[in-house]
């Protein structure tokens, strides 16, 4: 009741009072100690000590895998606009000049029904200069999941709007989900799942930073915070939180991915944070070898790595299947700490700890 009420009224409230409610709404949030904040990574660490645990167990030293990225990239960067207000929209040509202008490449999510008029042209406008379109909801009023029946009967018509604008990718407003009935959508990724939900309404999280498939859907969750939830319930106006975010999903070779709002970059503050972290992001790429990609990029590889193999031939191993000549073969190596990942080719190019 009480988020129906404010979804409908919402529209209504200036952001301070919003923001007012949302804090309240999230008060002790820093007290929460699962998932663990700023980032969790407790999926990924139960499947290493599981294998790490299999190969002591059966006195194997080394174990080949595709690595997780293709060309032997270190990480996976990407970046996603969700657009929510009229304002936000007609926004968008200089955010994606913005974005150019620091070589990053994006997706956005554009509301359907009710916010704002999508025309043709704004699709194009997105596409043209090699930007991604997905849909964000239905009309983000906060409902999408309340009701059983009415989700499928809203999944229809989202998916009637997927095929309208050939969009391949969706994100639920406010980060609400319910991966049980992921079946009834049409896509092929969905990039709705925190990795800690610890500012949004729905609490949780998936605690990985890597993509997972949730049947025949793929999950590319979000690792880091959120530009409104850094700006309006942390009021940080520094991209100290994202660094620290970055340098640890980092370590463990994962997912950095970020939403960030046109409606908001709107306020030259919030601007002016947003092109330090472009600025960041730039130099870490070139200096790391980090894939920055689009998230259907994400999708495709992902998809693409799930249907290759590794065979022993000769000796050695090779690595099978559609698009194998981007993959690389790495090892996790047991040692004295636990594992470390070691390129096939050459050992000392990557020797990091997953």
């Amino acid at each position: 009741f009480v988020r129906k009420t404010y979804y409908s009224i919402r529209e209504l409230l200036p952001v301070s009072i919003r923001r007012h409610l949302q804090k309240v709404h999230l008060r002790g949030w820093r007290k929460l100690r699962f998932p663990h904040w700023p980032v969790d990574f407790t999926v990924d660490t139960i499947h290493e000590e599981l294998l790490r645990l299999s190969m002591k167990a059966g006195g194997v030293q080394r174990v080949p895998f595709i690595w997780f990225w293709p060309g032997g990239a270190s990480n996976c960067l990407i970046m996603t606009h969700d657009v929510e207000t009229a304002a936000g929209r007609d926004f968008t040509g200089q955010l994606i000049d913005l974005d150019q202008s620091y070589g990053m490449k994006a997706s956005f999510q554009v509301i359907p029904e009710k916010r704002y008029d999508v025309s043709d042209e704004y699709v194009r406008q997105i596409r043209s200069r090699g930007f991604e379109f997905n849909i964000h909801d239905l009309n983000h009023d906060g409902q999408l999941y309340q009701d059983r029946k009415v989700f499928f009967q809203r999944a229809r018509k989202i998916n009637e709007y997927a095929r309208k604008f050939k969009a391949r990718g969706f994100r639920a407003g406010v980060m609400y989900r319910n991966q049980d009935w992921y079946d009834a959508y049409e896509f092929f990724y969905d990039m709705s799942v925190p990795n800690v939900a610890h500012l949004e309404p729905q609490r949780g999280g998936c605690c990985t930073v890597f993509p997972y498939f949730v049947g025949k859907i793929l999950e590319i969750p979000l690792t880091t915070c959120e530009d409104y939830s850094l700006f309006q319930i942390l009021d940080d106006y520094s991209i100290d939180l994202w660094k620290k975010q970055l340098d640890l999903i980092r370590k463990r070779n994962g997912l950095m991915s970020f939403i960030t709002h046109p409606d908001y970059l709107i306020d030259p503050n919030a601007r002016r944070v947003y092109e330090s972290l472009l600025k960041h992001l730039q130099e870490m790429v070139a200096r790391e070898r980090i894939w920055a990609a689009l998230p259907g990029e994400v999708d495709h590889w992902w998809r693409t790595r799930s249907e290759m193999k590794l065979v022993q031939k000769g000796g050695h191993w090779e690595i099978e299947g559609p698009e194998s000549d981007r993959a690389r073969i790495a090892f996790a190596v047991l040692s004295d700490d636990g594992l470390t990942y070691q390129f096939a080719d050459c050992a000392a190019e990557a020797s990091v700890r997953p």
